[in-house]
């Protein structure tokens, strides 16, 4: 591992390691799992089952120990409750209960991350920061009052959408129908302005996309999104998008899902990533892309988190200086999280 790696504080903006667990039949994310845990199956594994035996025997993409070894300081672990049909919250509240469980375990490894203050401390102390992220805003049930609860358990960000549309704003897969950020989605990005919640755009509609921006007096993250001017797919940014993230202090997640990095499939490459990384400097600065893996959730162009030098090597190569590396591994992010969350 490169020693600008080893200095950098590493963030991940996006992954969904937590489901990906429980869906292995509540496999421990520590390599060493504590002997007499009872891992409780719960609302997650009711709705959504074991993964194939196929899908199971696929190694884990992101573990705690994978995550150390890939030089990574904080991790963005995502719950996505989409599927999870009039059963939102408790969905979330599950997971998270599990994972609890996991990071009581494992807490000379892990720690949770309110704060940017929270994730400095934990690399100080060589501990992983975990930031807790509700994907889809349908979890909190169309009630501010669960919003605030779920900020109290230490939740500190939330997609407002995730694809389809939600009581809050339209989905990216439904942007025809016209829709936008409604009264309630008006409410909920004040709300997490108040309370200090980092607001996510990946997987918005572009309509939903500016009504954020208009409300939001705080910077945004779009988690896991790459350039629509490289790719063009639907989840990926316009010009113009990444402009106007730009300008409200905000960051982007490259992402290492393969099919938002090149339509051509010869070409999904670390090489064609950084291609999106350098188009995003080059249009707005270095201070606005980080990024987002999306591992266990589609992310796979790493085989895992034991990977993530590979991309400070490519940086390396591609003439970025020391300090805008570790701008681009992390500090960017922070910086948004720093600003949204205190």
């Amino acid at each position: 591992m490169v020693q600008i790696h080893k200095d950098s504080l590493v963030i991940d903006s996006h992954n969904d390691l937590i489901v990906a667990h429980i869906r292995r039949g509540n496999q421990s994310i520590s390599d060493n799992p504590e002997p007499d845990r009872i891992r409780h199956s719960g609302t997650v594994n009711f709705l959504r089952g074991l993964l194939s035996e196929d899908q199971r025997k696929q190694e884990i993409q992101a573990n705690f120990s994978k995550v150390q070894a890939g030089g990574i300081n904080a991790i963005f672990c995502a719950v996505d409750v989409t599927t999870a049909w009039k059963n939102h919250l408790a969905y979330a509240l599950d997971a998270f209960g599990y994972f609890q469980a996991e990071i009581e375990d494992n807490n000379q490894q892990v720690t949770i991350a309110k704060s940017a203050n929270d994730i400095r401390q934990a690399k100080e102390d060589g501990k992983v920061a975990i930031v807790l992220v509700i994907e889809n805003s349908e979890a909190i049930e169309r009630s501010l009052n669960i919003l605030a609860m779920l900020y109290q358990i230490g939740v500190r960000s939330i997609g407002l959408t995730h694809n389809l549309n939600t009581w809050a704003a339209t989905g990216v897969y439904e942007a025809d129908s016209g829709g936008s950020l409604t009264q309630f989605g008006v409410q909920l990005v004040k709300e997490m302005n108040r309370l200090g919640m980092l607001i996510d755009v990946s997987h918005i509609s572009e309509t939903s996309f500016w009504d954020v921006l208009e409300v939001s007096e705080r910077p945004i993250i779009a988690s896991h999104s790459n350039c629509k001017a490289i790719c063009d797919h639907v989840r990926n940014l316009t010009a113009e998008q990444i402009k106007h993230i730009a300008q409200n202090q905000g960051s982007i997640g490259v992402t290492f899902v393969e099919s938002f990095i090149e339509q051509n499939r010869s070409r999904q490459t670390l090489d064609r990533l950084i291609d999106h990384i350098d188009y995003i400097t080059d249009l707005v600065g270095i201070e606005h892309v980080g990024i987002g893996s999306d591992f266990d959730g589609g992310g796979d162009l790493l085989a895992d988190a034991t990977e993530y030098p590979r991309i400070t090597e490519k940086l390396i190569q591609r003439g970025y200086s020391d300090a805008d590396i570790g701008k681009i591994l992390g500090e960017n992010h922070l910086r948004v999280f720093q600003s949204a969350c205190g």
